[in-house]
């Protein structure tokens, strides 16, 4: 299901080329009691998935024919803007959004940069200290165009599921569409997560972040 309102308490460490970088000019910032929506606002022209049902808002009836409100409608896909991947996503044996417990959702999160990274994988968090993460979101790249549906993307190595596993965290969240490559028709890395426990959304919006 598609999120309008997902927010998180944030807070941010920046790696490059691999390396933490925090105790080397780069700042950590931690942002407590800190609300930032970090959802793309849903528009009649945000991006969507090739031959997916794409999001359109209209007013269905106005309030001169009503006589007292003014009535909107929307059609989308579920995996239009900020979303979470149910495992039926991926697993028609797996659960459905509605029974997924929302409090995975909802807390602390850490934000990792790992812009420049076309491959996401157990190293680049190697000098990071991961023992307080639940829930951990990635900013893969410096610009996002929500009205673009992107041709790659980085994709998340299938060894980050028992990886995340180790350190419990039950939340993984990036700023692209899908944890795989956009054209994978095995989507490894959406397997490898369900099956040690972690949950996905994707096309989160990280740059408001500061």
């Amino acid at each position: 299901i598609s999120f309008t309102n997902l927010t998180f308490n944030v807070k941010e460490m920046k790696i490059l080329g691999g390396l933490d970088m925090t105790n080397n000019g780069v700042q950590s910032k931690k942002l407590e009691n800190t609300w930032i929506d970090i959802t793309q606002p849903f528009t009649n022209t945000i991006g969507t998935w090739p031959g997916d049902t794409p999001f359109r808002y209209e007013l269905s009836y106005l309030k001169e024919q009503t006589g007292s409100v003014n009535i909107g409608r929307f059609t989308t896909s579920t995996h239009t803007g900020t979303h979470a991947d149910a495992p039926f996503h991926f697993d028609s044996t797996g659960p459905s959004i509605e029974a997924i417990d929302v409090n995975i959702y909802i807390g602390d999160a850490l934000v990792v940069d790992v812009t420049g990274h076309e491959v996401i994988t157990p190293k680049l968090f190697r000098h990071i200290d991961l023992s307080y993460v639940q829930r951990l979101l990635l900013n893969t790249s410096a610009h996002v165009d929500i009205e673009q549906f992107p041709t790659s993307i980085p994709v998340v190595d299938p060894s980050m599921g028992p990886y995340l596993k180790e350190h419990e965290i039950i939340l993984l969240g990036l700023d692209v569409p899908s944890v795989d490559a956009l054209d994978s028709k095995e989507v490894a890395a959406h397997h490898a997560l369900y099956l040690n426990g972690v949950h996905i959304i994707e096309n989160l919006l990280l740059l408001a972040i500061p």
